[in-house]
C-alpha cells in the first residue's frame, strides 16, 4: 500500500510544491502544439483551482511545475462563485447548464444541505495540489487522445512532488532548477529562448509569468516591493539564473562554447572526494533531490514539517533534515538519496 502524498501541515497558510510527471513509456509526445495546449490548460485550471503556478517547464515527455497553494478559505464558495469558475473553463464534464439544473433541483426540493454537499464536492479539488494536477492531467489526456485518435492512459504514474520552503534560497533554487531544464537538455543556450518555460514566457512579455517570477524574487529575497516592478524582478531573476559563473560569453580556442559546465563524472568524483559544488553548478545538472527529496528548505523548515507530520515516520527517526550531498549550501531535504544523486 503506497503512502499518502506528503503535503504541508494544515496549519501552514501557504505551501509551495515542485511537481513533475512523465508520459507513459517516456514517449516523446509533446510537440509545439501539445506544449501550447498544456500551458493553456495549466493557466485555465490554475484559475479554477485557486492555485498559482510560479514557473514551469514543458519538455518532450515530461513537465515541471512550481505551484503555490494557499490554505482553503474558511468561508466556502457560493453557488454563484462556483458557477463563475465553471463558466471560465473551455470544457468540463460538468457544464454550466448542468450545474444550474442541479441547483434548481436542490432548491425546488428545499434541500439546502444537499446543495452545499454538491458545491463542496466540486470545490474539493480547489486549493489542493493533488486536485489541481488531477484536473490538469486528465483534461490534457482527453484533448490529446481525441487529437491522436488514441485511448488509454497517457501518464506513467502519479506525479512526484517536493514541498519547498517559500523563502530564501530554497524557492529561488527550485525555480531556477525548473527554468534551466531546457539548457541542461541542450535545447537552448539561454532559457529566455525556450518559450515553454516560465522564464522564457516572462522574457517574451507574458504578464502572468512575469508577475509570478516577481513573486518568487520577492519571497526568495524578502523584497516585497519588487513586485511593483516586474521588469526589475525579471532582471534580478536572470542574474540569479546566470550568476556566479554559470554563463561564459564568447568562444573557446577550439571554436566551441566558452562555458563547458560540469560533467556528471566530474561532479561524482567531487562528491566521492567529499568536496563541495556551488548551488549554480548543482542547478546545471539533473539532481534527483529536486524531484525526490520530499521537502526542500532550510534545516529549520524541513524539521518543522517533519515534526508536524511525525506519524508518517518510524519511531527510530529523530529528525527530518538531511543535507544535500556535496552542496556548499544550507539547503536540506527530508528524504536522503542513497544512490544516483544525479539522473
Amino acid at each position: 500500500m503506497r503512502q499518502r502524498r506528503l503535503k504541508a501541515p494544515a496549519s501552514y497558510p501557504v505551501a509551495h510544491y515542485h511537481c513533475m510527471s512523465r508520459v507513459v513509456n517516456r514517449d516523446f509526445v509533446f510537440g509545439p502544439q501539445e506544449r501550447e495546449e498544456f500551458v493553456r490548460l495549466l493557466r485555465e485550471y490554475e484559475r479554477f483551482c485557486g492555485v498559482r503556478v510560479l514557473t514551469y517547464c514543458i519538455l518532450s515527455n515530461h513537465f515541471h511545475l512550481l505551484v503555490e497553494v494557499s490554505a482553503r478559505p474558511v468561508q466556502p464558495l457560493s453557488a454563484d462563485e462556483v458557477l463563475a469558475r465553471i463558466e471560465a473553463l473551455s470544457s468540463s464534464a460538468l457544464t454550466p447548464n448542468h450545474f444550474r439544473q442541479r441547483l434548481k433541483q436542490f432548491r425546488a426540493a428545499g434541500d439546502s444541505a444537499g446543495e452545499r454537499a454538491f458545491l463542496d464536492r466540486i470545490c474539493a479539488t480547489m486549493w489542493d495540489i493533488s486536485g489541481y494536477l488531477q484536473r490538469l492531467k486528465q483534461r490534457f489526456t482527453q484533448w490529446f487522445n481525441r487529437r491522436k485518435g488514441r485511448r488509454g492512459v497517457l501518464w506513467e504514474e502519479r506525479f512526484k512532488s517536493v514541498l519547498v520552503e517559500g523563502a530564501g534560497d530554497p524557492l529561488s533554487a527550485m525555480a531556477a532548477y525548473i527554468d534551466l531544464n531546457p539548457v541542461r537538455a541542450g535545447l537552448v543556450d539561454d532559457p529566455k529562448d525556450y518559450r515553454w518555460c516560465g522564464y522564457g514566457a516572462a522574457a517574451a512579455g507574458d504578464v502572468i509569468a512575469r508577475e509570478a517570477l516577481a513573486s518568487v524574487i520577492a519571497m526568495a529575497h524578502r523584497r516585497p516591493e519588487i513586485t511593483r516592478d516586474p521588469g526589475e524582478a525579471l532582471a534580478t531573476y536572470r542574474m540569479w539564473l546566470f550568476g556566479q559563473g554559470e554563463e561564459r560569453e564568447g568562444t573557446a580556442p577550439d571554436g566551441g562554447s566558452a562555458w563547458k559546465g560540469f560533467s556528471r563524472e566530474s561532479v561524482l568524483a567531487v562528491l566521492a572526494a567529499r568536496g563541495k559544488v556551488s548551488l549554480p553548478e548543482y542547478l546545471q545538472l539533473r539532481v534527483r533531490y529536486f524531484a525526490d527529496g520530499a521537502v526542500l528548505g532550510t534545516r529549520e523548515y524541513v524539521d518543522g514539517v517533519f515534526h508536524a507530520l511525525r506519524d508518517r515516520w518510524g519511531p527510530n527517526r529523530n529528525d527530518g533534515a538531511r543535507p544535500m550531498q556535496g552542496l556548499n549550501s544550507e539547503l536540506c531535504v527530508l528524504r536522503d538519496l542513497r544512490k544516483q544523486v544525479f539522473g
